[in-house]
């Protein structure tokens, strides 16, 4: 075969590629590959640590015995490949949590499978979403949750309050119905702000409440400095927490507000003229601190202060988590059953209350 003749290397991985991902675009105009039947999808140009479009490509390519091509030819059909993607309907990404179809919401388990569970007023089940109903977006910050129990009677709340140092049933009631908002994808709640004395068990108790959204990884942060990195973390992930407070400042205050409720950030996209890009956010804020000084009205009227106290017995860390881990998907199904409950429950929402 002569040369004219040969297929050009951009075209045998523009075809490859389009037999097996789906290429769709979000509002914002980032088109992301979601392989066929997967739920989880990728930027295409991302060079993110959690692997990238083009690896996932070169890895098909060599396993599925087609060749290895240079890094022209593989650049040439991604541009292909982004252009053609441009012009296909809108979908939007999720990440750790997402609305779906007939009232249901989903929550991601960071599985390699896709495997994930799905909420509904009727009942909850593990499934791997169908691709057009839910993306996922997988970041450093999606940790991998365990399987939940089934048919667990509630006994995964009473280990939880167990292991955590919480003043007063009222403020364990609290605490639950938190964790239960964090599970709807479209409805601000307000962000805990657990305080208590020295030795209370406060960033303990934190992680704990964090980790049954986001996994055993989830962790607690020191506030960041300034707002362009806060917003940065807290796009990434789902729960943001904030260890240790001692002040807030007047900036710190307002994006606060604004992580619970929701804004948008605006800024000039990298390596153009007047082209800009823009953040949208509204997550699940959780903070602790002993004392931070006077809090502004408008976050105080978003905080749910949860008061800790001294345990009675000391434990080791290594002990307390070591039956944490054991429990947590005992305590993630009691969970999921309350939460059916509760979106099954007509209750009328109180009209007097404020968050905005």
């Amino acid at each position: 075969m002569s040369e004219d003749e040969k297929t050009p290397a951009r075209q045998i991985i523009t075809d490859y590629a389009q037999s097996h991902f789906r290429y769709f675009r979000t509002a914002d105009g980032t088109v992301y590959a979601q392989r066929n039947g997967h739920p989880v999808a990728r930027p295409i140009r991302s060079q993110g640590t959690t692997g990238s479009h083009r690896q996932e490509l070169m890895v098909g390519l060599f396993r599925d015995g087609i060749g290895v091509f240079n890094g022209t030819a593989m650049k040439e059909a991604l541009d292909l490949i982004e252009a053609l993607a441009l012009t296909e309907d809108v979908q939007p990404v999720h990440i750790r949590v997402a609305p779906g179809f007939d009232g249901a919401t989903w929550l991601d388990l960071g599985r390699s499978d896709g495997q994930s569970v799905r909420i509904h007023p009727t009942g909850w089940d593990i499934r791997t979403p169908d691709p057009r109903e839910v993306c996922w977006r997988r970041t450093q910050l999606t940790g991998q949750l365990p399987l939940p129990a089934k048919d667990t009677n509630g006994k995964g709340i009473d280990l939880l309050m167990r292991l955590c140092n919480f003043a007063t049933a009222e403020t364990e009631c609290l605490a639950i119905a938190w964790l239960i908002g964090c599970l709807g994808p479209s409805v601000p709640v307000p962000a805990p702000f657990l305080t208590g004395p020295q030795g209370a068990g406060k960033s303990t108790g934190g992680r704990m409440l964090v980790r049954i959204i986001e996994g055993m990884t989830g962790d607690l942060r020191r506030a960041p400095k300034d707002e362009e990195n806060l917003i940065a973390a807290v796009a990434a992930g789902w729960v943001t927490a904030l260890d240790n407070l001692s002040h807030m400042t007047p900036d710190l205050s307002d994006a606060m507000c604004c992580i619970v409720t929701g804004a948008e950030n605006v800024k000039r996209a990298l390596f153009t003229d007047g082209d800009v890009f823009r953040v949208g956010y509204r997550r699940p804020l959780l903070l602790t601190g002993i004392d931070v000084g006077v809090i502004r009205p408008d976050l105080a009227e978003r905080l749910l202060p949860l008061r800790l106290e001294r345990p009675k017995v000391r434990r080791t860390e290594d002990e307390l988590w070591a039956e944490y881990a054991e429990a947590l998907p005992v305590i993630l199904g009691s969970l999921l059953d309350l939460t059916v409950k509760v979106r099954a429950a007509e209750a009328e929402t109180p009209t007097d209350l404020r968050m905005a």
